[in-house]
């Protein structure tokens, strides 16, 4: 996966993510992008909506990830400029 930073995706990886109420989502990996000297990604949600979710990113193993909420509202909103920053770039 680290070989995608700042390249969003080919191929489709698919994760499901469970939610506190317990609701799971299945969502393609769009992409893993660095921002600020942190890594991010990006998910599509496979529920035919327009939402992207961006979530921090840290690799804890070989293949193995964690999603990390990006719980500062001003945090947040620079990679969400990051993002958009970047699919005007792929355009």
């Amino acid at each position: 996966m680290a070989d995608n930073k700042n390249n969003m995706q080919d191929e489709a990886d698919i994760i499901t993510l469970e939610f506190e109420d317990g609701v799971e989502l299945e969502c393609e990996i769009m992409g893993i992008f660095d921002h600020a000297g942190k890594d991010y990604i990006a998910l599509i949600p496979l529920d035919d909506s327009d939402d992207v979710y961006l979530y921090g990113y840290n690799e804890v193993g070989e293949d193995e990830f964690e999603l990390v909420d990006i719980e500062d509202e001003e945090l947040f909103n620079s990679v969400v400029q990051e993002f958009d920053a970047i699919m005007a770039e792929a355009e």
